[in-house]
């Protein structure tokens, strides 16, 4: 193992907690700040505060003695030879990144600056970020020579977020100075060299002691530039497939086998060609365009990421035409909706398509009953329980009574629920599911109406005899 280094990470959120976190299981030590008291003291008494697998165990660890938590940003800077910035970048109103907090940062690290630091961009930030951070610290007043500035831009997925750091695909590295470049190459060892790999208790994944992942050495632009355009890409391809599901839909074609044969194509890949209801979360919306304002500041012209962000749109409305032509009118329906975070097996709900389905169904008349395994706190807060919105304890008690079933995010949990059961307690043994969870086929055979995404609908003998009817 590579002598520890004494590293900060600012910033407690997704990104910060795990990368503090596994920082600290490839060997080094770790301070992590973050100034709201509360959350700090939640952490040091061993709160993960997000649902993360594997966050738990790790944080128990190595809680007071290889990571500590603090509110000081100044104390934690001087202490570390490494600083890693991955505090918030929301979305302006104007589709830009919203940096004041990168900027207030990079100021308060000025303040502390009294020998030579890297200071690195860990959040989500579009290119020129780095001279702007460079800018800040050095109108602060701190010498040049005391600090380099790098970008190492994060490619984690919640609900797998510590195996996708611990087992990443690349480490990107874009640094403009060797001292910079030598400093993240060494934080990285344990991983590129497959040192980590190699001892007892590593977690497993994709890579190995003989197979360690590659370091992507590039200019501090090319790094900011990968980020944001890997991201569009994925919302790209999700936006794409989502589009052929309705091409699919059009032509009686089933896009599980379209899918299929497009991803077997080494050039495509599999990943990311599943439909649904659109894609949400943290990064894919505000990313998009971020990177889409960003050309059109530099004077190119992207109206492709347009499309992505407006098929996208077009994809919850077309969900919301599915649950009416399944139950015709929508006004004191009750409905079972299944998910409420924007993916399964994490509790996020920044940007879910859920919740934006939850809310358009109550303004159409809906009443529901919501279940979800971790996010029903985090939901809570932004839609409250009222007359028409319950949060219940399980799947079969938002199915009890319901008029239909809206499965709304892929938890593996859902897959495996007893058809029987959930249609012995619905009202009607109606399903429409924005994830295409389940096999239309064992659907029909439990005798449910059966809507999916990009796939032709199942009905029951008799519901079949009334959706071929003329206007049906």
């Amino acid at each position: 193992m590579t002598k520890p280094i004494q590293i900060a990470v600012i910033g407690s959120g997704y990104v910060g907690l795990v990368a503090a976190v596994c920082f600290a299981e490839i060997g080094h030590d770790v301070v992590c700040v973050d100034n709201d008291e509360r959350k700090v003291l939640a952490l040091e008494s061993g709160d993960t505060l997000i649902h993360e697998r594997h966050l738990p165990e790790l944080l128990e660890r190595y809680r007071g003695n290889k990571i500590h938590f603090t509110s000081n940003l100044q104390e934690a800077t001087r202490a570390s030879d490494a600083i890693f910035i991955a505090v918030g970048t929301p979305q302006a109103e104007n589709g830009n990144a919203d940096l004041s907090y990168v900027e207030a940062v990079a100021c308060e690290i000025a303040r502390a600056l009294t020998s030579y630091k890297v200071i690195v961009e860990k959040s989500t930030v579009p290119v020129y970020t780095n001279e702007w951070i460079r800018r800040a610290i050095e109108r602060n007043g701190v010498a040049r020579r005391l600090f380099d500035v790098v970008s190492n831009p994060e490619f984690l997925r919640e609900g797998t977020a510590v195996q996708d750091f611990l087992h990443p695909d690349r480490i990107v590295v874009g640094a403009d100075s060797d001292a910079a470049s030598s400093l993240l190459a060494a934080i990285y060892a344990p991983l590129t060299t497959g040192a980590y790999y190699a001892r007892p208790g590593a977690i497993p994944g994709i890579c190995s002691s003989s197979a360690p992942p590659p370091l992507l050495n590039t200019s501090t632009k090319s790094a900011e530039i990968i980020k944001h355009a890997s991201n569009a890409f994925l919302a790209m391809k999700i936006s794409f497939i989502n589009a052929v599901s309705n091409l699919c839909e059009a032509a009686d074609a089933n896009i599980e086998q379209v899918a299929r044969g497009i991803g077997l194509d080494n050039r495509i890949g599999p990943r990311f060609l599943r439909p649904g209801i659109g894609y949400g979360g943290s990064c894919f919306p505000k990313d998009v365009a971020a990177f889409r304002s960003v050309a059109e500041q530099l004077g190119i012209d992207f109206s492709l990421l347009t499309e992505v962000e407006k098929i996208n749109a077009e994809q919850k409305k077309r969900f919301l035409s599915k649950v009416r032509s399944a139950l015709w009118t929508l006004r004191g329906k009750r409905l079972g909706v299944l998910g409420l975070a924007f993916k399964g097996e994490t509790d996020d709900i920044r940007e879910s398509p859920a919740v934006d389905m939850i809310e358009m169904l109550l303004a159409e008349g809906c009443s529901i009953a919501a279940y979800d395994p971790a996010a029903i706190k985090r939901t809570q807060h932004e839609l409250p329980a009222s007359p028409r919105l319950h949060y219940v304890e399980d799947a079969y008690a938002a199915a009890r009574d319901a008029d239909a079933v809206l499965v709304l995010t892929d938890w593996r949990e859902f897959s495996a629920l007893d058809l029987k059961r959930l249609h012995s307690l619905m009202r009607y043994p109606i399903v429409v599911d924005g994830r295409n969870l389940f096999d239309p086929q064992v659907m029909h055979e439990h005798g449910f109406t059966y809507i999916s995404i990009g796939r032709p609908a199942v009905y029951p003998a008799r519901d079949l005899e009334l959706a071929n009817r003329p206007g049906a």
